[in-house]
């Protein structure tokens, strides 16, 4: 039995962040711009369950809920042609739709004002679901609803439905540009404790990244947010591979998780993706091997954070536990046999110790998952990332 799991689109990059996934979802399963099953697609081969379900005239909507405190991204996917895709009765907008200024303590006081209705909505879809699994947050650090609403939503999550996971897919800002909202690593910080404390796994997106793999690896030279977007989506498609396209194991987020993240507060997560590609150079067919993937997965080009292998600290990043998806028709014995190959370095320690535990009691883990319907991997690194430094140091220099 498929196990669903209802997604939160909280604030402008959230909204828009979930617009593209919505759309890479529908593209995978062959459902139409207004929720109907395509010819071409295959019944029962696929668990579609797990992010939509069946209205009464047999159409698929999105398990999604759709929130902003201001109204224009929100319009604009009502008047998009994929607005007969959602429910509207789980798309909220506060009523004087004056957003929260890039002010985390006007999103999180404006979050509690209108908890009532955002958790009707929450409430509503979980009791239409036959095994809730947990909730999956898309939202921003940066700005004033996905940070503080967001953070006002984990925790009443955290406290409403305790026993369900929490995964979000957090967008940092750009650490490379001076940001014209002067409260921007408050916001962030502020938003750190909650993911820290409220959140089951985090994984860390940073526009500054993004914009970079967009350059270098696209070669877009003036990449737009819906571009940097779509590669969000794509990692977030890729990575629930598994729970919708089934195999033998790892067929739920437990399970998918648990091999990644040793302690409780130690889940923050890290992306990379290969190959990318436009929609121009769609049809260019290249020649690769599971090896290739694999050591491409570990290149810092591919990697959507601004880690450590791009400073001079370079020799200092260490991984605890790596997890790749490979989809595609792959011989298992080719991945297994590639298991070993990558040059892969695991944490001493002495690097454990602020964890309180040693490494005899963190397993080093390498784990591969294949999928038969793009590559994704994710790693987990215990040491404090290069973003967090840079975001501590701008509070610093405020």
């Amino acid at each position: 039995m498929p196990r669903e799991i209802i997604t939160l689109q909280v604030g402008q990059c959230g909204n828009q962040i979930g617009m593209e996934f919505w759309k890479q979802l529908c593209l995978e399963h062959g459902i139409s711009k207004e929720g109907n099953l395509e010819d071409f697609a295959t019944q029962g081969g696929d668990r579609k369950d797990v992010f939509f379900y069946q209205a009464d005239n047999q159409h698929y909507v999105p398990r999604a809920i759709l929130l902003d405190l201001e109204p224009r991204v929100i319009n604009g996917i009502q008047n998009s042609e994929y607005r007969n895709l959602y429910n509207h009765e789980n798309i909220f907008v506060s009523d004087h739709g004056g957003g929260a200024g890039n002010n985390w303590a006007s999103g999180y006081h404006q979050g509690e004002q209108v908890q009532e209705d955002i958790m009707d909505m929450i409430d509503r879809e979980a009791d239409g679901s036959d095994s809730l699994e947990g909730f999956v947050l898309c939202h921003s650090i940066a700005g004033g609803t996905g940070s503080g609403m967001g953070s006002y939503l984990l925790e009443t999550l955290n406290d409403r439905y305790n026993k369900k996971l929490v995964q979000t897919y957090s967008v940092f800002p750009n650490q490379m540009e001076t940001s014209d909202v002067v409260v921007q690593p408050y916001n962030s910080l502020l938003t750190l404790k909650r993911l820290t404390l409220n959140a089951d796994c985090v994984v860390v997106l940073d526009n500054t990244a993004l914009n970079r793999i967009a350059v270098e690896r696209l070669h877009l030279s003036n990449p737009t947010f819906s571009q940097t977007n779509s590669l969000v989506s794509t990692v977030m498609s890729a990575s629930t591979t598994t729970l919708r396209y089934p195999g033998y194991m790892n067929n739920d987020l437990v399970g998918l998780l648990a091999s990644l993240i040793p302690t409780p507060r130690c889940h923050f997560l890290m992306t990379g993706y290969t190959p990318l590609t436009v929609e121009s150079q769609a049809s260019v067919i290249r020649k690769t091997t599971v090896l290739d993937v694999m050591r491409r997965l570990l290149q810092t080009k591919n990697i959507m954070v601004s880690s450590y292998a791009r400073t001079k600290e370079a020799s200092k990043a260490k991984y605890i536990s790596i997890l790749n998806i490979i989809q595609g028709e792959v011989d298992p014995t080719q991945a297994v046999s590639c298991k070993y190959q990558p040059r892969v370095e695991y944490p001493y320690r002495h690097q454990l110790r602020f964890m309180k535990v040693y490494k005899e009691y963190v397993k080093e883990s390498l784990l591969i998952l294949l999928s038969g319907v793009l590559q994704v991997f994710r790693l987990h690194c215990p040491e404090s990332p290069h973003i967090f430094k840079l975001l501590i140091g701008l509070v610093v220099l405020c």
